[in-house]
C-alpha cells in the first residue's frame, strides 16, 4: 500500500492468515464479516512502515525482522480502551461488601485482586477506591494488580490522568476526594495510585500470568467479547488451573462463560452474578 492511499483492500486469503496470526498471538478475533474493519485498523501501520500490501505485513509479523518491535504497536492499534470509573459497580460492591469480609474472616491470606485487561486503569482504580472507602487497606493485607497487553494503555494508566469522559459514573464526592486538576484532565491521588501495581501481561501467554492468576479475585470484564470461543475457553481454563478455592471470576455483565468452562459455577452474590470456583 502506497503512502497516501485511501483505498485499502484486504484479500480474503491474506485476511484469513492475518486474522489467525493475530488471534493466536494476542487473542483478538475478527469474524469473516469484519474483514473491512481489520483492514482499516491495519492501514496506518502499513503506511507507517511503507509496506505495499497486507501480505507484506503478515510476513513482517510472522518472520521479521522487526516483528517483536511491531507486535506492541499492532496491539495498540487493535486495542479497545473504552472504559470509565464505577463501570458495572454492583460487581465491585459484591467484592467489597461480601467476598472480602468472608476472605478475611476465613484467614485465607492476602486479599489479592487482579484486574486483567485493565486498559487505561479506571477499573483497578475503582476497585482501589472502593477498598479504601471500606477501610480494607487499613484492616487487611490487600494487593491490587492490574495488567494489559497494550503498551499505550498501560502508559496512560501509569500516568494516572483522566479526561472528563472517564468520570461519567463516578459519584462527585469520590471524584473530589481522589482527583485533582492536572494538565490534560484530572490526576488520581498519588497515595491511591500507588496501591495499584500495573504490569504488562498477555492473557494468552501463561508465563506472563502464572503469578497473577493465583489471585482469588479476578476481574476480566468486557474482554471476552473480542475473543473467539476457543480462546475464551483457553483463557478461562488458565484462570481455573491457578486460582485457589474458592476463587471468584468477574466477567462483563453481558459475557456468559457457561459454554466455555465447567470449572466455575455461576452464582448471585449481592446484586451481581459471579463465576465461582468451589
Amino acid at each position: 500500500m502506497k503512502p497516501g492511499d485511501d483505498q485499502t483492500e484486504l484479500p480474503i486469503g491474506t485476511f484469513i492468515i492475518l486474522r489467525d496470526l493475530i488471534r493466536d498471538r494476542i487473542g483478538v478475533s475478527f469474524d469473516d464479516d469484519k474483514r473491512d474493519l481489520l483492514a482499516v485498523k491495519l492501514a496506518d501501520r502499513l503506511r507507517t512502515l511503507s509496506l505495499t500490501s497486507f501480505l507484506d505485513y503478515y510476513y513482517l509479523l510472522k518472520y521479521g525482522p522487526g516483528s517483536e518491535q511491531e507486535w506492541p504497536l499492532l496491539t495498540n492499534a487493535l486495542s479497545v480502551q473504552e472504559t470509565y470509573f464505577w463501570r458495572e459497580y454492583e460487581q465491585v460492591r459484591a467484592l467489597i461488601d461480601v467476598l472480602v469480609p468472608q476472605h478475611v474472616a476465613a484467614k485465607r491470606g492476602p486479599v489479592r485482586v487482579w484486574s486483567a485487561a485493565c486498559a487505561t486503569g479506571e477499573e483497578p482504580l475503582s476497585i482501589a477506591i472502593a477498598l479504601n472507602e471500606a477501610g480494607w487497606f487499613d484492616r487487611a493485607d490487600v494487593e491490587v494488580w492490574a495488567s494489559d497487553i497494550s503498551p499505550s494503555a498501560l502508559e496512560k494508566a501509569q500516568r494516572g490522568v483522566y479526561r472528563e469522559r472517564s468520570f461519567r459514573a463516578l459519584p462527585r464526592d469520590l471524584r473530589e476526594k481522589y482527583f485533582t486538576p492536572a494538565d490534560g484532565g484530572q490526576r488520581v491521588a498519588p497515595e491511591l495510585h500507588a496501591r495499584v501495581k500495573f504490569v504488562s501481561a498477555n492473557l494468552l501467554d501463561p508465563t506472563s500470568t502464572v503469578t497473577l492468576a493465583t489471585a482469588p479475585f479476578i476481574f476480566c470484564r468486557n474482554v471476552f467479547i473480542y475473543f473467539s470461543g476457543a480462546t475464551v475457553t483457553r483463557v478461562v481454563q488458565g484462570f481455573a488451573d491457578r486460582m485457589p478455592k474458592p476463587g471468584y471470576l468477574f466477567p462483563g455483565v453481558s459475557e456468559s462463560l457457561l459454554r466455555a468452562t465447567t470449572a466455575f459455577q455461576l452464582e448471585e452474590i449481592g446484586k451481581a452474578f459471579v463465576y465461582v470456583k468451589r
